[in-house]
């Protein structure tokens, strides 16, 4: 219920074109219903009636005019504009739901995305989300619509007679056992169904991106027999379901035609008791079809929204989950960083339960000035990196920067402070003029241009098939891994932050590739404080200042000659890489 009334808020907006879709509908649906009368009056009026041939013909032509007008004529304009608002408010709502749903994603912090698959949360946002429009258009306009038809249509009939409608509604109870007893486990089998869904589009997401490593290791047979399994659950599961419907739909259609049956009988013993008119008998047995055609949608309208209801928990649960980084209420503004960073007796773990990554971590950052972090590769060096950038929160200590603590001030402004290149570049799919306009979407072109240059990256830019307009493919796949640093160090030029942070933005390269590299990353950290997080110790021999660590804790620190004449930590890795 806490999730229908949350999607009620969404729906909240539109309630007007609800109004109006129900007000249209109610014309729509009310017309159909008079044309059991006009039967009636042909049958009784016309066709029995003691008139001469031209009379009756006169008549008849009259009320089929009449018909003609109100179910053509009428009728065509309503139907367009209840079909058109229908659709109109559902895709509104669907709409502003996904809007909401891919804002709530982005303030969701980085551990969320670790722990969850990328393709699950795609299949709630786009096969759930699409599902929950049965509760607009189902649940808020059509059983209302259907409940007006079966009650007028009801009035009526009792008002033709009451006997009769008594034995029309006789198999009603029976309906509502069915209802109540078939639908109790639709909803589990509906969310098992989308569970499975989500689950093979998450495995899909994942070892599509994976292709080159399936090849290289010759796998396809073995990831075909892994898909297989889980193509096979979500048979198993939609089967079940499928199961269940037809079950559902079998029963209550059975019940159905029992009605008719009945109302035939007694209705047929009236008029040869000459208690019930011809006329009242056809009329009343088109109601029939009015009282019931409406029951059944209503007894599918149940399937429906049970179905939506099911997606519904599941996108208000990706809705309900909590970022876990969020803003002091009296956050401010980060403005004109300086760049002097302080980590204050920093203690981090990524569980409650784990190992300490980091402890006890006190270390000055100055301003403009070069910081390297060294050690072996899980010393914790990246997690200090991501807590500054406010990833993940500390469980001890405070960092600051200009003497401010990074808790005290918005994300935004933290972020938007601090410019990363990290080994492995996220570049999108679209061109390189796109991927480099990240780093300021509303920067000039000649802005993006310049920065560009500055990256060492214009001149290959130019030579390709069309320049900054080239299409590079997702992740940039259309791209050298030197290309691609490129282009990131163009979107930092283009953010021109007060802080640069780089993650062994070179290790993965070839030695030609992470010179010209080199030289762009020199030019991008003048002026600018720069963390640089480095395993070729012989790229960051420079640095003003070398800290080294290991288990989480800071072993050493100093220029690269003085701990070179320490000989230890620092001086034992840059030996072994130096033979």
């Amino acid at each position: 219920m806490n999730h229908f009334r949350a999607y009620l808020q969404i729906v909240k907006p539109y309630r007007w074109l609800i109004a109006i879709t129900l007000a249209i509908g109610l014309i729509k649906f009310g017309i159909p219903l008079t044309l059991p009368l006009f039967i009636k009056y042909v049958v009784d009026d016309v066709l029995l009636a003691p008139l001469s041939s031209a009379d009756k013909t006169d008549k008849l032509f009259k009320a089929v005019g009449l018909a003609f007008i109100l179910f053509v004529i009428i009728r065509y304009p309503i139907e367009y504009y209840r079909q058109y608002f229908a659709q109109l408010t559902t895709s509104s709502v669907l709409f502003d739901l996904r809007n909401k749903l891919y804002a709530h994603l982005q303030r969701l912090s980085i551990r969320f995305y670790q722990n969850r698959k990328s393709g699950e949360i795609i299949s709630r946002m786009m096969n759930d989300a699409e599902q929950t429009k049965s509760l607009v258009e189902t649940g808020l306009m059509n059983i209302w619509l259907d409940m007006f038809t079966l009650v007028i249509a009801l009035v009526i009939m009792f008002n033709m007679n009451v006997l009769l409608t008594f034995v029309a509604i006789a198999v009603l109870p029976f309906y509502g056992y069915a209802v109540k007893k078939l639908y109790k486990r639709l909803r589990a089998y509906s969310r098992s169904r989308s569970q499975a869904i989500a689950e093979m589009q998450g495995y899909l997401n994942e070892h599509v991106n994976g292709i080159p490593v399936v090849k290289s290791f010759t796998l396809e047979r073995y990831e075909q027999e892994q898909f297989g399994r889980k193509n096979q659950t979500f048979l198993e599961r939609a089967l079940a379901l499928t199961r269940w419907n037809a079950l559902t739909q079998s029963i209550i259609n059975t019940l159905t035609e029992i009605a008719p049956l009945l109302v035939l009988a007694c209705g047929g013993y009236l008029v040869v008791q000459e208690s019930l008119t011809l006329g009242e008998f056809v009329a009343f047995y088109g109601y029939l079809d009015r009282l019931y055609a409406p029951l059944r949608r209503l007894v599918n309208s149940s399937t429906e929204l049970t179905q939506a209801s099911a997606s519904l928990e599941r996108v208000m649960e990706l809705i309900g989950e909590q970022p876990e980084i969020v803003d002091a209420p009296d956050a401010k503004e980060l403005r004109s960083v300086q760049g002097d960073i302080g980590f204050h007796n920093v203690s981090f773990r990524y569980q409650n339960e784990s190992e300490w990554v980091l402890r006890h971590i006190d270390l000055r950052i100055p301003q403009g000035k070069t910081v390297a972090l060294v050690g072996m590769s899980g010393g914790g060096k990246s997690s200090l990196v991501s807590l500054l950038a406010r990833f993940y929160d500390t469980q001890e200590g405070d960092i600051t920067i200009n003497g401010q603590s990074i808790r005290s001030v918005t994300q935004h402004s933290l972020r938007s402070q601090i410019g990363m290149v990290l080994q492995d570049n996220i570049l999108f799919s679209g061109s390189v003029r796109e991927n480099i306009m990240l780093g300021n979407p509303d920067s000039t072109e000649e802005h993006m241009i310049a920065a560009a240059k500055r990256a060492n990256a214009h001149e290959f830019i130019q030579a390709l098939p069309k320049g900054y307009d080239t299409e590079i493919g997702e992740r940039g796949v259309k791209l050298s891994g030197g290309q691609k640093q490129r282009i990131a160090i163009a979107r930092v030029f283009l953010k021109d932050p007060g802080i640069l942070v780089l993650d062994e933005a070179t290790s993965a390269l070839d030695l030609e590739s992470e010179h010209a590299i080199q030289e762009s990353l020199a030019e991008l950290s003048q002026n600018r404080t720069t963390l640089v997080v480095a395993h070729r110790l012989s790229t960051i021999t420079h640095a003003d200042l070398i800290v080294v660590i290991e288990h989480g804790e800071i072993v050493e620190q100093g220029k690269h000659e003085e701990l070179m004449r320490l000989d230890g930590a620092y001086a034992r890795l840059y030996n072994v890489q130096y033979l």
